[in-house]
């Protein structure tokens, strides 16, 4: 029975993922709610992010010149600092930040509105919820978790810098040279895909959950929870699955 379930909550996951993205392309176009989860996804995890980012990016700078001082690699601080933000740590770091904060928001604002018959509501006034409801929620979590993934990285790389310069005491220029040249285009691709994937992802998972949400206040905190925790483990997954198929079509050998 439970094998039976589970084939049956795979494939609505899928209907709802697949008719959510198709609603970007029907009308009608819900334009201000999406602008109104674009404002709240992007403008409201700016602060988190950064906090997290810098943080992050200080942390690695700071393991690195460590390690590498003490084989006398130090000036390599830069360069492997650069490859692991824009490659791994940026794109993941930010999609688990978000998956926390936007993730469970989306969850417990679609299941309050299934607990209080408001998605019901919709359908009597012949509103389809997919359409006002998930769509714009995929779709700002398309476009803004790229854009934070990239201040993220350009936060954590200043984080890196400040602990290269002003803490190993390290070239700035040199610093900011090694950076220039991970800029590659199989770099800067292989960064910028991911977010796109991990935003459509938690967005699906999160509607999913919120939508099937059942049995009240406890049925509202299981299916957030779920949100997130089914999020993070997907983000994990993805990123490695993601990781071997780019490293494969860009040619690096492993």
């Amino acid at each position: 029975m439970k094998i039976k379930e589970l084939i049956s909550e795979l494939q609505d996951f899928y209907l709802l993922s697949a008719r959510g993205l198709l609603g970007a392309v029907k009308k009608p176009f819900y334009l201000k709610d999406m602008i109104e989860q674009m404002d709240y996804a992007g403008a409201g995890s700016f602060v988190i992010i950064f906090l997290v980012s810098i943080f992050t990016g200080m942390a690695l700078s700071l393991q690195l010149s460590a390690e590498l001082s003490s084989l006398g690699l130090k000036m390599y601080t830069g360069k492997v600092v650069g490859i692991s933000i824009i490659r791994e740590i940026g794109p993941v770091t930010a999609a688990l930040v978000y998956a926390g904060r936007v993730g469970s928001g989306i969850a417990s604002e679609l299941g309050s509105m299934i607990l209080g018959h408001q998605i019901d509501s919709l359908r009597v006034f012949g509103v389809d919820p997919m359409k006002k409801l998930v769509t714009p929620r995929i779709l700002s979590s398309i476009i803004m978790l790229p854009a934070l993934t990239i201040i993220g990285d350009v936060v954590s790389l200043c984080g890196g810098y400040y602990i290269a310069v002003f803490v190993s005491h390290q070239s700035g220029t040199f610093y900011w040279s090694s950076i220039r040249d991970v800029l590659t285009f199989e770099n800067v691709f292989a960064g910028s895909v991911k977010p796109f994937i991990f935003g459509y992802l938690i967005a699906c998972i999160s509607c999913y959950m919120g939508l099937s949400t059942k049995g009240g206040s406890k049925g509202l905190r299981k299916s957030t929870t779920r949100a997130v925790v089914v999020s993070i483990v997907m983000i994990i997954v993805s990123d490695f699955i993601l990781t071997r198929i780019l490293l494969y079509v860009l040619g690096f050998s492993v």
